[in-house]
C-alpha cells in the first residue's frame, strides 16, 4: 500500500488548489509549506508554479529554499514554471534559477497561428525511453496533456518527453531524483492522474 507525505512548495502559483484537488482525488493528502523542515522530510516534494521565472525566485530566495531544493534527496516533481526553475536560468528577465539541471528556459516567438502563450492541449511524445520508466507508466506516444507557457527548454540529455510548438521542446525531464513535467497533469484529466499516481508510486 502506497504510504506518501507530499510537501507542495508554496510560491504563490495559481495551479496549486487544482494541484491538491487532483492529489485529493488520488487519496493522497499533502501539506503546501516553505517549511525547510517540513519539506526534507516529505516522501515527495512538489514545485509547481504559474507566472514569471524571477519573481518565483525571489520568494524562494526569500524562504530561504533556493539552497534547500537542490539538495533534496527524495523524489521532487516541478510543474510547469516549477520545472523551468529546475534548471540553470530563464531569458525571462534574465532570471538566475535553482541550477539543478544545465540549460535556460527561452521564448516562443508569436507567429500567425500560433499565439503565446502555449495554452491548450497538446501531445508529448517520448525521447528517451529507459529513462521515462516508472513516471510515463502507461502513457503512450501522443497522448494529450494540458499546456499553459511563454517560455520552454530545449530537448537535452534530461528529456524524456518532447512536444512541438514552432520547435521541439522538453515536455517531460528526468535526472536523478528530479522529474518535471512542462504541462499541467493537475489539469490534464485521466492522464494526469496516471502521471501523478507514477510520480507517487515509482518515483
Amino acid at each position: 500500500m502506497r504510504t506518501s507525505r507530499v510537501a507542495i512548495i508554496n510560491g504563490g502559483g495559481a495551479n496549486i488548489a487544482s494541484l491538491r484537488f487532483a492529489l485529493e482525488r488520488l487519496a493522497v493528502e499533502s501539506e503546501l509549506t516553505v517549511d525547510s523542515k517540513t519539506i526534507r522530510s516529505a516522501s515527495h516534494v512538489i514545485l509547481p508554479g504559474v507566472g514569471a521565472a524571477a519573481d518565483a525566485m525571489n520568494r524562494l530566495r526569500n524562504a530561504g529554499l533556493d539552497s534547500v531544493i537542490p539538495e533534496l534527496t527524495q523524489p521532487v516533481l516541478g510543474i510547469c514554471l516549477g520545472m523551468q526553475l529546475l534548471f540553470e536560468a530563464s531569458d525571462e528577465n534574465n532570471a538566475e534559477c535553482l541550477g539543478v539541471l544545465r540549460g535556460t528556459a527561452r521564448q516562443f516567438e508569436p507567429v500567425a497561428n500560433r499565439p503565446v502563450p502555449h495554452m491548450g492541449w497538446n501531445r508529448i511524445t517520448r525521447t528517451h525511453g529507459d529513462n521515462a520508466v516508472g513516471l510515463l507508466n502507461g502513457i503512450p506516444d501522443g497522448t494529450y496533456f494540458y499546456f499553459l507557457h511563454s517560455y520552454a527548454l530545449d530537448v537535452g540529455p534530461a528529456t524524456v518527453a518532447n512536444a512541438i510548438y514552432g520547435w521541439n521542446f522538453s515536455a517531460v525531464i528526468k535526472q536523478d531524483n528530479f522529474v518535471a513535467t512542462q504541462f499541467h497533469p493537475e489539469r490534464s484529466g485521466a492522464n494526469g492522474a496516471v502521471l501523478l499516481n507514477n510520480f507517487l508510486t515509482y518515483c
